[in-house]
């Protein structure tokens, strides 16, 4: 017992940082901090500003007058609004449900030194890392072979698995799964399929949590497969939406003199800054809030379980 205290008493002042050090660190994540929130609040501000006070002082923490025209504006296209943010939420979701299982899967295979095919495999993962077969070519398979124009898989399936997101699962499954785990499993009879779920997924939620960040994050501010793929208005991604009604208002007001005298009183009196501000706000903030849900798992899962010997 006294060893033990002995030993906990070095561990704690090994680990122990010094007094200068610890302001220094805490000004310094501090300033960081501060750094990654400004911009944020700067946004929200802006979004509630006025066109006015955007047109006489420019973008300002303390605007002249505070408006709500920007959120009138998307308000009055809600329905398309809920909509599009129902079909982000399931291509989000589900999109990152597959996505984890196949990335962490074929990380899985690629990690163990018995798979035969394990270095033509990884070529073949690697390769698309540095080059691809273009635009065309991807265009002309998606909608012609695999007839995804205007469905909901062609928001779903072209990023469901990242050459980049195989190689950390790989990595990670290599350096911290111990073969010798996987041997006692297979010596009390465990399947290959039974060892991944029972045993190597409860301790592998750091590459978890981080392969369904990465593809969470990408999956929510995609709006470039909806270009490439949607023509109906009902399967339009929140982010394909509001970028084509930030068009749409700027289309109005450049040519608001030739769009006869209602349309074009209506587009000068619309809000451009802010709303475009409120269009990055109503982005930003869901994304924002699933953060912190992810965040926690990213060094849990790294002690669970026990060699057997």
């Amino acid at each position: 017992m006294a060893k033990k205290k002995v030993y906990l008493e070095g561990l704690e002042k090994f680990n122990r940082v010094s007094r200068p050090t610890n302001v220094i660190l805490n000004v310094l994540f501090f300033l960081l901090a501060f750094i990654c929130v400004v911009p944020v609040v700067f946004l929200v501000i802006i979004s509630f500003s006025s066109e006015q006070s955007i047109s006489q002082i420019g973008y300002s923490f303390i605007p002249q007058s505070l408006s709500l025209d920007a959120y009138d504006n998307i308000w009055k296209m809600k329905n398309q609004v809920f909509n599009a943010i129902g079909v982000s939420l399931f291509v989000t979701v589900v999109g990152t449900i597959i996505g984890v299982f196949l990335t962490t899967t074929m990380g899985y295979v690629l990690s163990r030194p018995v798979f035969k095919l394990k270095t033509l495999m990884t070529w073949i993962v690697f390769i698309p890392m540095i080059f691809n077969g273009g635009l065309v070519a991807v265009y002309f398979v998606n909608t012609q072979a695999l007839h995804f124009k205007d469905n909901i898989w062609a928001l779903i399936l072209p990023l469901l698995v990242s050459s980049f997101n195989v190689i950390i699962s790989k990595t990670f499954f290599r350096s911290t799964i111990p073969d010798a785990l996987v041997e006692s499993a297979k010596i009390d009879g465990a399947s290959q399929l039974k060892i991944y779920f029972r045993i190597v997924l409860p301790i592998s939620l750091p590459v978890l949590a981080t392969i369904a960040l990465f593809l969470c994050f990408g999956y929510w501010n995609d709006w470039y497969q909806s270009l490439l793929y949607i023509a109906k208005e009902n399967l339009y991604s929140l982010q394909a939406l509001l970028q084509r009604l930030q068009k749409n208002i700027e289309f109005m007001a450049q040519y608001a003199s030739q769009l006869g005298l209602s349309t074009g009183a209506y587009a000068a009196s619309m809000p451009k800054e802010s709303f475009r501000m409120a269009v990055a706000v109503i982005i930003v903030v869901p994304i924002a809030c699933a953060y912190p849900f992810f965040q926690k798992y990213f060094i849990s899962g790294l002690t669970v379980g026990a060699v057997k010997g």
